[in-house]
């Protein structure tokens, strides 16, 4: 019996179905994402309102375009607006329209409002469908390096900044001194001596301007550095009166002097040097962090940081976490970002009150691997006395096997929305520049990932209750 194959006719005239949401299948994301889009308040979006030029695109359209985009690793606006002719889902969600890539790039730039509105809503979704609690939730706190919009190579540090000043106007003077003498060695074809002048008095000015610039970074630096200082020095005092002796070496004041290695970067100047991967080499990048929902695996909490390491992200990324959270209960995090001071501020008030939150972080980085010993069952030791320091009862706290438990959840949560975010999404480099906007774009990115999630939990519970 000869082989049968499925008819492809491409030359009779094809009729698409008179609804446009029959496009595609009744459970895709797309569909969610307009639904969801449709429960949005848009008091917070920027329109035209004089009603003057070309009609507006709706902002319900533009907001659920971005947000499928970017659910489905499509960030570029000129790849958003090609998508509108080839994907079909995103020409379903454009209603067969094409909006251009300076629309949509406007849209995306100036409604952050919007944004952060429509993360809170989409939590209240997820509490509605019984996915996320209320209050009372385990978070996980970790932070990602993610690429800046330039190039590494478009920064100078500040000793090189220094030192190319001083050669710049050594060559200025040479350049003066030539144009004075009648008989000197012309310049090759298409160089005068004005122009190079003017070129090295220009890159002299933007030199200068790098350097007062990263001047004023290690000041700032330095008044947010001498609180913890001073805290260090009255703590050690204290340890003193008490006939204590103080252990390890005498804390630093911090010095409002840049240091030689203090990098500016043309292209992006809010972006910072970082070390990235296992910390063998060092890209221009940004610190995005999240707060991520043990159970749901949802984020709960986003915020963008210029800090090349956590040391102080843990205090700021537990207040970044959304409304629809009315308290935390507990919080995990890895070495990285443990401080006695952050410690202290996650769990304490102003005031010195308990805020109700525990947090859950290793004094020092463990290894993943687990000896024989580890594995041996163990009592919990004796917890330590009223008057302990926040380490020692941070180290009897993840000894004990609930501390050990609960801190096993933050592994198994925070790292793989990270890998969700760079390999399945896509997203490994900000497309925008300057902290505002990338601040926005890394919003975006986490409200797609929480659509993506949800849509596929609501899926399942359908799926299940169909069986």
């Amino acid at each position: 019996m000869a082989a049968r194959f499925v008819t492809i006719d491409y030359d009779t005239p094809l009729m698409l179905p008179p609804d446009l949401r029959d496009w595609v299948p009744a459970r895709h994301l797309a569909h969610f994402i307009l639904d969801v889009v449709e429960e949005v308040n848009l008091r917070q979006v920027r329109i035209n309102e004089r009603g003057t030029g070309s009609e507006q695109y709706p902002p319900r359209m533009l907001l659920a375009l971005l947000l499928y985009c970017y659910a489905t690793g499509i960030f570029g606006s000129r790849r958003i607006e090609q998508a509108t002719w080839d994907s079909v889902p995103v020409r379903m969600i454009c209603g067969d329209t094409h909006p251009d890539h300076d629309t949509i790039c406007t849209f995306r730039r100036e409604n952050k409002a919007l944004l952060a509105e429509t993360f809170v809503r989409v939590l209240e979704l997820a509490q509605a469908l019984k996915f996320l609690q209320v209050g009372q939730i385990t978070v996980a706190v970790d932070g990602t390096k993610v690429l800046a919009n330039a190039s590494k190579h478009a920064a100078v540090s500040y000793e090189h900044a220094g030192k190319t000043i001083e050669q710049l106007e050594i060559e200025v003077k040479e350049l003066l001194a030539k144009a004075e003498q009648s008989d000197s060695t012309p310049l090759e074809e298409g160089l005068t001596i004005p122009q190079e002048v003017q070129r090295r008095q220009e890159r002299k000015a933007k030199l200068a301007a790098a350097r007062a610039q990263i001047e004023a970074r290690a000041q700032a630096r330095a008044v947010a550095e001498m609180a913890e200082y001073q805290d260090k020095l009255a703590k050690r005092a204290a340890q003193k009166d008490r006939g204590e002796k103080p252990r390890g070496p005498e804390p630093k004041e911090p010095s409002p002097q840049p240091k030689p290695s203090d990098q500016y970067n043309f292209t992006d100047p809010e972006s910072r040097i970082m070390k990235a991967g296992n910390g063998q080499h060092f890209e221009q990048s940004y610190n995005a962090q999240a707060a991520v929902e043990v159970d749901s695996r949802l984020i709960v909490g986003e915020r963008v940081s210029q800090a090349p390491n956590d040391k102080q992200e843990l205090v700021p990324s537990v207040a970044a976490i959304g409304k629809p959270v009315e308290s935390v209960a507990e919080v995990l995090t890895d070495s990285g970002f443990y401080s006695e001071a952050a410690v202290q501020g996650v769990e304490q008030t102003l005031t010195g009150q308990p805020t109700g939150t525990i947090v859950y972080a290793p004094l020092e980085k463990k290894e993943h691997h687990r000896t024989v010993s580890d594995l041996e069952e163990k009592q919990d030791p004796i917890a330590p006395g009223p008057g302990a320091s926040t380490s020692e009862v941070m180290k009897h706290r993840l000894k004990t096997a609930a501390g050990r438990a609960k801190y096993k959840l933050r592994q198994q949560t925070v790292e793989p929305v990270f890998g969700i975010i760079k390999s399945v999404m896509g997203f490994r480099q900000f497309l925008l520049r300057g902290l505002t906007k990338v601040e926005l774009e890394w919003q975006l990115v986490c409200l797609a990932y929480n659509l993506k999630r949800l849509h596929r939990m609501a899926t399942g519970l359908k799926a299940a209750g169909q069986g």
